[in-house]
């Protein structure tokens, strides 16, 4: 199997299939990283789309062919910022949330509220489980959030996490770090243990 960077190379020689066994390797896990950031299928696939055309028009200007992984997952990950900005921009706090919301804002979602089993013994279902979790996520600050994401469901190392948003090693850690945190806290205030779910961080 060709690497990213032979594929490039192939790509920039003329072969214009070269690019397609890119977009084949790289779509799912683009995708899957933009829906977890993004939290709906249609933006996710519509970002995902955006993204590939962004680095076919772009591929030319891409120094290291060695590294189009982590140039993909930046652009990826700068459509996500754009759009939800957007979103912020949209979104309006309506009073009766407001009145619900917890010191710091992470309100108890309503379907928690009235499905949860008050019994220590409940497992939440699989579907449950990344619902909470992606909500939760939702609610800690975007910066800690995409380093969980990278590191934990798309399996990124440190140093391709770093490079992807043009910081340190060690701001890395501590977004991870600080992140994982926020998030146990958030479990807590829903009244929530990680190992209800099977689920741990």
């Amino acid at each position: 199997m060709n690497s990213d960077q032979e594929l490039v190379l192939q790509y920039l020689n003329g072969d214009i299939q070269a690019f397609n066994r890119l977009v084949w390797r790289w779509e799912q896990p683009i995708l899957a990283f933009v829906m977890r950031m993004i939290g709906d299928q249609d933006s996710a696939q519509e970002i995902t789309q955006k993204a590939f055309i962004k680095a076919y028009k772009n591929l030319k200007t891409l120094k290291d062919p060695a590294k189009f992984k982590t140039w993909l997952y930046q652009i990826a990950a700068n459509l996500c910022r754009d759009e939800l900005r957007r979103r912020k921009n949209l979104r309006h706090t309506s009073i009766d949330q407001a009145h619900e919301a917890t010191r710091d804002g992470a309100r108890t979602p309503d379907y928690m509220i009235s499905n949860k089993e008050t019994s220590p013994e409940y497992r939440w279902s699989q579907t449950e489980a990344k619902t909470i979790i992606r909500d939760a996520l939702e609610k800690i600050p975007e910066e800690q959030r995409v380093v969980i994401i990278m590191k934990e469901y798309q399996g990124l190392k440190f140093k391709e996490i770093a490079e992807i948003m043009g910081q340190s090693i060690n701001t890395i850690k501590s977004r991870m770090y600080y992140g994982i945190n926020a998030l146990r806290k958030i479990f807590e205030q829903w009244e929530i243990n990680e190992e209800a779910f099977d689920y741990e961080l």
